[in-house]
């Protein structure tokens, strides 16, 4: 069973989160916190094995929070929830020690699948927020792939469940056209994509 921590200032919405997160198998909210330092508490205290946090919150930042928990409670995967998909948010967030990063606009349908994700030691990153890596990588000076991306690869920054329903496809046929977008750029899967934020200096290893 995974025990999992919920911080976000409004109340409704660590309610929504809650109420998705219990009633999948195996997942279990043990605490929830309104902000940066209650989450720090929280974790310490219930030790849970994700904590997801609101970016922006009162008296201390989910960013800030996320740093002082993996200072404090190593073992605890941090979940990064946020509006905002531009690069400087993702940086800092994996900077303070995250490994994930979900929209709230995609929370839930990636939410799940990003706690899962972290919990077994992986790293997460929104759909849109690989478009927009690809495009600053792409804008920071790199190459376009030899091979030019097709449209439906260029759909990158939606949802493989999206780009399905969008082109009338199974979703094992997107899987494989984002599986081409990946090895166009010479990255393997979402891992790379940190990779690629470290090797630009902007994440330390």
């Amino acid at each position: 069973m995974l025990h999992i921590l919920v911080a976000d200032d409004h109340g409704i919405v660590r309610s929504g989160l809650k109420m998705l997160i219990d009633r999948q198998d195996g997942m279990r909210v043990v605490a929830e916190a309104g902000d940066g330092v209650e989450a720090v508490e929280r974790t310490l205290r219930e030790r849970p094995d994700v904590a997801i946090l609101d970016v922006a919150m009162p008296r201390m930042t989910g960013i800030q929070a996320a740093r002082e928990i993996k200072a404090q409670s190593p073992e605890t995967h941090v979940l990064l929830l946020s509006m905002h998909d531009e690069e400087r948010y993702l940086f800092d967030a994996f900077k303070a020690g995250a490994s994930g990063y979900v929209l709230k606009r995609a929370a839930d349908e990636e939410l799940v699948e990003a706690v899962r994700s972290v919990a077994g030691g992986g790293s997460f990153l929104s759909a849109s927020t690989q478009g927009e890596l690809v495009k600053a990588w792409l804008a920071d000076g790199h190459e376009e792939p030899k091979d030019q991306l097709t449209p439906r690869e260029l759909a990158e920054a939606y949802t493989n469940k999206q780009i399905a329903e969008i082109l009338k496809v199974s979703e094992k046929t997107v899987e494989s056209h984002r599986g081409n977008v990946l090895s166009k750029l010479g990255m393997r899967d979402r891992v790379e994509l940190v990779r690629y934020a470290i090797r630009r200096g902007l994440i330390e290893p």
